[in-house]
């Protein structure tokens, strides 16, 4: 008789931010870190508040903000508002570090998702799910970057 051992490792969660000036997307993976799931819209103006809540509650080992470029690799105006969120979150989580990561294309991607997905026009042009799925598409990208450097 043989004894079969399955060893799970359970990690910490990767969680992605699609920060905008009114609205924020936010992304998160399953323990394992293969899955992203989109979590949630948020006001701007509650995200820091949100995360002290979310890290109480669970484990999260690497957090990934979406990098606003344009085409020639240079910021965009959208940049400063991110730069100021990189800011207060290094203020209030000094422990934690911050990732960013490029998100060219996120929302017309997230729009076609939607498209393909056989939303109707007047749910895709919801906003705030498209700023969720935008945060999905920055984790699934982030993810398969982090897989392809292993």
């Amino acid at each position: 008789m043989f004894n079969y051992y399955i060893f799970v490792v359970f990690m910490g969660r990767i969680l992605a931010i699609d920060y905008g000036r009114k609205r924020t997307g936010l992304a998160v993976t399953d323990p394992m870190q293969m899955i992203a799931t989109g979590l949630d819209t948020i006001p701007s103006h509650t995200v820091i508040d949100f995360l002290k809540a979310y890290f109480a509650k669970e484990q999260v080992d690497e957090v990934v903000v979406g990098y606003p470029l344009q085409m020639n690799n240079t910021p965009s105006e959208s940049v400063t508002f991110v730069n100021a969120f990189a800011k207060s979150f290094g203020k209030h989580f000094p422990d934690r570090v911050l990732q960013f990561a490029d998100e060219r294309f996120t929302s017309k991607m997230a729009f076609q998702a939607m498209i393909d997905g056989g939303l109707k026009k007047s749910r895709r042009q919801d906003k705030e799910l498209v700023d969720k799925i935008s945060a999905t598409i920055i984790l699934q990208s982030y993810l398969e970057l982090k897989q392809n450097k292993q």
